[in-house]
């Protein structure tokens, strides 16, 4: 067999994959919003860590909802963290009936499940809604997130997120790999019926259901206490929708240090809890594998004809998929830049299992538990 034809065989799925990931992201973004007449109370937590950019207009924007009875629990570790003068402004600015949890008590690992369970105690209402920080919504968001548990055969809601750059060039890079990356991948997924992914852009959940589960106290030391949630919801016989609302992120990434500590937390996230299909996403590299193809073949004349026809394809892909997001077309000249860090994180993630987060060193177990500095936790 040639190795031209090798070279084929091995980059016909990427392109196939590339043109199904933008077939997939057109089909969701046609997916109806659904609105639901009876809204129950929900209790919103927002876990805060530090003074993130634009951390105040993100709050805001949950706060401001087209909602008939809203609480929101804002939760920090530290008496000192950098988010709590954005809580108490908006605690000032907003008539809301707005909760502020300070508390340093942590029973685990993970100081993020550590502040939810926290938050808990102040929790009002029958249905929960967890958000990360650094998302951003608008007034529909909280009627659309919630309509789906009126069924009560559903048992979460989730939502994907797109990538908004705060400024920098590093944000921009971190933005693309959300849009053109993550987000694909996840809608492919889930067109092709091998979702199983809960995200922390939101998830909705009924207290009656988040305590069947075993609560906080079961993701304590977990790293990825989103998909833990997702596995313990579908373990009791209930669905987790993913909702077509799409969430926004807010990107901010101050250097190449960050955005590769923060991607490899990722990666090394996913390998852990879905390996088979973790190691299945090499088919989202296909200029990466063309290259390294082309190279392989001393750069022949057909295989760089096959490297040039994965650029224009990732190009091209890349721009329906911007379009359909209503976000900024990735720059010709930094999408291969982009394409070349995805692999180097992609890589590197089956060399160790340690990340960095929040300011701290953890080893991740196979299981996906994790130990601080290698210590019990």
């Amino acid at each position: 067999m040639s190795s031209n034809l090798v070279i084929a065989i091995v980059l016909l799925p990427a392109w196939v994959y590339l043109i199904g990931a933008a077939v997939a992201v057109l089909r969701f973004v046609r997916r109806q919003v659904p609105r639901a007449p009876d809204r129950p109370a929900v209790s919103m937590m927002k876990p805060l860590h530090g003074d993130e950019p634009d951390l105040y207009e993100n709050l805001r924007s949950f706060a401001e909802q087209d909602y008939p009875a809203l609480q929101i629990v804002l939760g920090v570790n530290d008496q000192q963290d950098g988010a709590l003068p954005a809580a108490r402004a908006l605690m000032r600015d907003l008539p809301c009936d707005i909760a502020l949890v300070v508390d340093g008590r942590a029973k685990g690992s993970n100081r993020k499940v550590a502040n939810l369970e926290n938050m808990f105690e102040l929790a009002r209402h029958d249905v929960l809604v967890l958000a990360d920080s650094d998302m951003r919504v608008d007034r529909h968001y909280l009627g659309a997130v919630t309509a789906p548990l009126l069924d009560r055969s559903n048992g979460a809601v989730t939502c994907v997120y797109k990538g908004v750059s705060t400024g920098g060039r590093w944000s921009e890079l971190g933005a693309m790999h959300i849009n053109f990356g993550f987000l694909p991948s996840a809608l492919v997924a889930e067109s092709l019926g091998l979702g199983g992914g809960c995200f922390g852009a939101t998830i909705a959940l009924r207290r009656e259901t988040l305590q069947r589960i075993g609560g906080f106290a079961r993701m304590r030391d977990e790293l990825a206490d989103d998909h833990r949630i997702g596995d313990g919801v579908r373990a009791l016989g209930l669905a987790v929708v993913l909702s077509p609302y799409i969430v926004e992120a807010r990107v901010s990434e101050h250097g190449l240090a960050g955005l590769w500590r923060h991607e490899l937390r990722w990666a090394r996230t996913e390998r852990a809890m879905a390996p088979a299909g973790f190691a299945g996403s090499v088919l989202s590299h296909p200029v990466a594998i063309a290259a390294l193809a082309a190279a392989v073949a001393g750069f022949g004349l057909t295989a760089l004809i096959f490297l040039v026809i994965s650029c224009v394809l990732r190009w091209a892909t890349a721009r329906v998929i911007a379009d359909a997001l209503g976000v900024p077309p990735a720059k010709p000249w930094l999408l291969p830049v982009r394409d070349a860090l995805s692999f180097a994180v992609f890589v590197a993630s089956f060399f160790g299992r340690t990340v960095f987060w929040r300011d701290q060193v953890f080893h991740v177990g196979a299981s996906g538990r994790m130990t601080a500095d290698g210590d019990k936790a």
